[in-house]
C-alpha cells in the first residue's frame, strides 16, 4: 500500500458517502455499464483517459459512448436522454451554450431538469501542493439544479423588454434541504449553512429559508444550522473559508458559490461534480467548462475528470476502484508534484495520467490479494 501518510491525506480528496438507496439499471455479468458523453471542448479526449484508466487497474465498468454537441441536432439528445435512462448512470464532458442565440436552450440543462437530476454536489477541499491564496478549505455545496431562474423560463413580452421568471417550489426545496442535512449526517459533518437573498426576494428566496429552518429545527436538531445572504457568502468565501461545512443553496446561487470556491483551491481543473437525482446520476467537472481553447493541446488538466470518474465508482459501489484511483492520484498531485500549467506547474494532461497508472500499477503489484 501507499505510505501511511499517504493513503491519510489521500482521504481528502476520496469521494464522501453518497445519501439515500439507488440501484444503477444496467449491470450484466457483475459489470456495470454507464453511459459516456463527451461533449465539447476537452471532453472527449478526457473520456478517452478516463476509459484507459478504468481498463488499467480493472474497474468493473463498460462504457456506452454517446456523442451530444452544441454543434448536432436534436436527435443526439434523445439518444443521450435514453442511454441514461437505460443504464441509469453517465460521466459526461460539458456541451457549450450558444450564448448568441436565444432560441438555442441549454442542453446540460435541459439533460439535468429531464432526468430530475435535483442535486449538484461538489467538494472543494485544498490540496496541499497546488498554490492557493487559503489552506485549510473543506467545503460541501450542495444546489438545487432544477428550478429557479437558472431554468431560463424567460420571454420578450414587447421588444425591448423581457421577462425572466424564477418559480420554487416547497416540495423541490424540501428535497434539496434534506439532501444537504443528510449529507452532513453520512459523513460527519457538523454545520448547514444556507445560503439565500431573502432580504430582498422575500417570497421565493423567503420560502426557501423558512423551509429549510423548520426542517433543521424539526428534524436534525444534532447538526448546527445557519444562513447567510448570497453577497455576504460571497465575501466570507473569498476571506476565511475555513469557517464553512456544508453549504446548500438554490440555482443560480450555487452557480456562481461553486465557482468560487473552486477558485479558491485552485481552479476549474481540480473539482468534480455529482448530479443526483431519485433514479439517475451523471457525473461531471465541477465548473462545468467546456476548455476549448485548450482541446487538442494535451494541456487540460484532468484531475477534475479523474474524480468525477471516481465519484461515479463510489456511486456504483465499486469503492476498492474508487480508491484506489483516487489514493494514485493524490500521490502523483502531493509527492510527486506532477503538476500542469494551470496550477503552476509544467506537465501535460497524459504526465498526469501516466504517473497515476504508475502509481496504481506499484499498489496492485504490493497487494496481489486485493
Amino acid at each position: 500500500m501507499f505510505s501511511r501518510n499517504s493513503i491519510r491525506f489521500a482521504s481528502a480528496i476520496r469521494t464522501h458517502q453518497i445519501p439515500g438507496t439507488r440501484l444503477p439499471l444496467a449491470k450484466y455479468g457483475g459489470r456495470h455499464t454507464v453511459c459516456a458523453l463527451p461533449g465539447d471542448g476537452i471532453g472527449p479526449e478526457m473520456i478517452h483517459h478516463i476509459k484507459n484508466i478504468f481498463r488499467f487497474c480493472h474497474a468493473p465498468v463498460n462504457f456506452e459512448e454517446v456523442q451530444v454537441s452544441s454543434s448536432l441536432g436534436d436527435g443526439d439528445m434523445e439518444a443521450a436522454i435514453l442511454a441514461i435512462q437505460r443504464n441509469g448512470v453517465a460521466i459526461k464532458g460539458n456541451i457549450e451554450t450558444k450564448h448568441d442565440d436565444p432560441q438555442f436552450k441549454s442542453r446540460n440543462v435541459e439533460l439535468r431538469s429531464r432526468l430530475d437530476l435535483y442535486a449538484n454536489i461538489l467538494h472543494c477541499v485544498t490540496i496541499p501542493t497546488v498554490p492557493s491564496r487559503h489552506s485549510g478549505i473543506d467545503i460541501v455545496l450542495i444546489r438545487e439544479n432544477t428550478e429557479g431562474e437558472y431554468s431560463g423560463l424567460e420571454h420578450e413580452t414587447v421588444p425591448g423588454i423581457v421577462e425572466s421568471i424564477k418559480i420554487v417550489t416547497r416540495e423541490k426545496i424540501e428535497r434539496i434541504s434534506r439532501m444537504a442535512f443528510e449529507y452532513a449526517k453520512a459523513n460527519g459533518r457538523k454545520k448547514v449553512t444556507a445560503v439565500h437573498k431573502a432580504n430582498i426576494q422575500k417570497l421565493g428566496d423567503g420560502l426557501f429559508l423558512k423551509v429549510i429552518k423548520e426542517m433543521a429545527d424539526a428534524e436534525y436538531k444534532d447538526i448546527k444550522f445557519e444562513s447567510m445572504i448570497v453577497d455576504n457568502a460571497s465575501m466570507q468565501l473569498v476571506s476565511r473559508p475555513q469557517q464553512f461545512d456544508v453549504m446548500v443553496m438554490p440555482n443560480l446561487y450555487g452557480n456562481i458559490i461553486s465557482n468560487i470556491a473552486c477558485g479558491l483551491v485552485g481552479g476549474p481543473g481540480l473539482v468534480s461534480g455529482m448530479n443526483i437525482g431519485a433514479k439517475y446520476a451523471v457525473f461531471e467537472t465541477g465548473t462545468r467548462n467546456t476548455g476549448t481553447s485548450l482541446a487538442g493541446k494535451d494541456l487540460a488538466n484532468p484531475t477534475a475528470f479523474i474524480r468525477a470518474s471516481v465519484d461515479m465508482l463510489r456511486y456504483l459501489g465499486c469503492h476498492y476502484h474508487a480508491n484506489l484511483i483516487s489514493d494514485a492520484l493524490w500521490k502523483a498531485l502531493v509527492e510527486q508534484r506532477i503538476h500542469t500549467q494551470d496550477i503552476g506547474g509544467s506537465h501535460t494532461a497524459s504526465d498526469v495520467i501516466n504517473a497515476t497508472l504508475i502509481n496504481i500499477e506499484k499498489h496492485m503489484e504490493e497487494n496481489p490479494h486485493l
